[in-house]
């Protein structure tokens, strides 16, 4: 099962040995410790001049004497991982796949707030994405639907078309939130039409821009528009921009998933690849659907000369139906931003992103009407009910619950 270990000469660790002792009788001058690496040292010279001495004798015995230590060393290990198997093995058979989950975060949070950099360093050597650090948080969700009600109470703003506004900044509610609004610079109008209005402001510290989009669709439902969003095989063929997109990785206990796309850029430039996180919520008693994605790293998806890796982008949309899910109207709060990694200036870029977000959500539209009108089958994503609120803290704390009382559980649900 294990290749043999790379073994020295008996030499190379006679001499390796001897300057270890060297170095721990030189460790500490106090006079307790100074007798006990004495003593310690003088047992090691007699261990290590009989050791060189049959060396020398018979250098082929004493190679087969390290052989069989490796093979002995190999035979232990390997047994230690059949055992685990094992172990693994009866844990599934006994809970659901949501309870593991649960038990794994919760000895990984455990393990995380102790050796925090350990744990990095280890879920990077082994290739593991590290969801309870990268998955969105319900907070996160929680966020965008308010700056979607904050929008809404402004609503009259928007009722005087022609007139240039600002949209109003969030109200913070602690002092770090303080902080960070204090640093924000106001919103700019970019356009104004009567079912679609486009803002911008500068993100401290940087060149680039993010961006903000309200507006209005009376003629799809809100259910058909968030599934022609959410679904990765139909936006192959009404997107003629995507060269891939596809599904790396999905998180059961919050409905995450990371996705791989790649896209064209205009001509001359590279095409660019986006490697990012994103999660849906639909709130049926509060009439509200929202979807967030912000970029992540993921082990399975190294970085390719190809492409060009976009390592900054955020992206929200929150629906709010005029009247339910399935009758047409809605409004949308659309918030983005990313760092396209271009030598253009920055008004050349701000005017790529800003007449590229007006195609986008038109392509969309058009797809989400022709899906409507041809009947072409897209999966729903709302039937597929996500998890309730709070439910990754429940996940993290609950007892296991046995496989028999779980199967009707989120686990089962595909997310999108």
């Amino acid at each position: 099962m294990f290749h043999s270990l790379q073994r020295r000469s008996p030499s190379s660790v006679y001499s390796y040995c001897v300057s270890s002792a060297r170095f721990a009788s030189l460790a500490d001058g106090s006079p307790g410790w100074g007798h006990q690496v004495s003593s310690l040292k003088g047992r090691v010279q007699q261990v290590l001049s009989w050791f060189q001495k049959e060396t020398e004798k018979s250098p082929r015995q004493n190679k087969s004497l390290l052989s069989l230590l490796a093979n002995q060393c190999s035979y232990v290990t390997s047994l230690r991982v059949r055992r685990a198997q094992q172990i693994g093995q009866l844990y599934s058979n006994i809970y659901s796949e949501r309870t593991r989950w649960s038990l794994f975060s919760r000895l990984w949070r455990k393990f995380h707030s102790r050796h925090g950099n350990a744990c990095k360093l280890m879920a990077a050597l082994t290739g593991i994405f590290v969801w309870e650090e990268e998955r969105i948080k319900e907070e996160e969700l929680q966020r965008s639907i308010d700056e979607m009600k904050r929008m809404e109470e402004m609503s009259s703003v928007f009722q005087n078309s022609g007139v240039e506004c600002h949209l109003p900044e969030l109200k913070p509610q602690t002092e770090e939130a303080s902080d960070k609004a204090t640093k924000e610079q106001p919103w700019e109008m970019v356009m104004d039409k009567k079912h679609f209005k486009l803002w911008r402001r500068l993100i401290s510290g940087t060149h680039l821009y993010q961006y903000r989009v309200f507006g209005t669709y009376t003629d799809v439902t809100p259910r058909q528009f968030f599934n022609v969003q959410l679904d990765t095989e139909y936006r192959k063929k009404w997107d003629a921009l995507v060269i891939k997109l596809e599904v790396i990785e999905r998180d059961v206990i919050s409905g995450s998933e990371v996705l791989h796309w790649v896209t064209h850029f205009p001509y001359p430039m590279y095409s660019r690849d986006y490697v990012y996180v994103r999660r849906y919520s639909v709130d049926q008693e509060n009439n509200v659907m929202v979807l967030v994605s912000r970029a992540v790293e993921h082990p399975n998806v190294p970085e390719s000369p190809e492409f060009v890796r976009v390592r900054s982008y955020e992206s929200q949309m929150v629906i709010r139906p005029h009247n339910s899910f399935d009758e047409n109207g809605f409004d949308y709060l659309l918030t983005y931003s990313d760092n396209p990694q271009t030598v253009f200036p920055r008004y050349c870029v701000s005017w790529m992103v800003s007449s590229g977000m007006p195609d986008f959500l038109e392509k969309l539209h058009m797809a989400t009407l022709k899906a409507k009108n041809m009947e072409i089958k897209v999966k729903d994503y709302i039937s597929a009910k996500p998890l309730d609120v709070g439910s990754e803290a429940k996940a993290a704390t609950q007892t296991p619950d046995r496989k028999s009382e779980s199967t009707c559980g989120p686990a089962r649900i595909e997310y999108a």
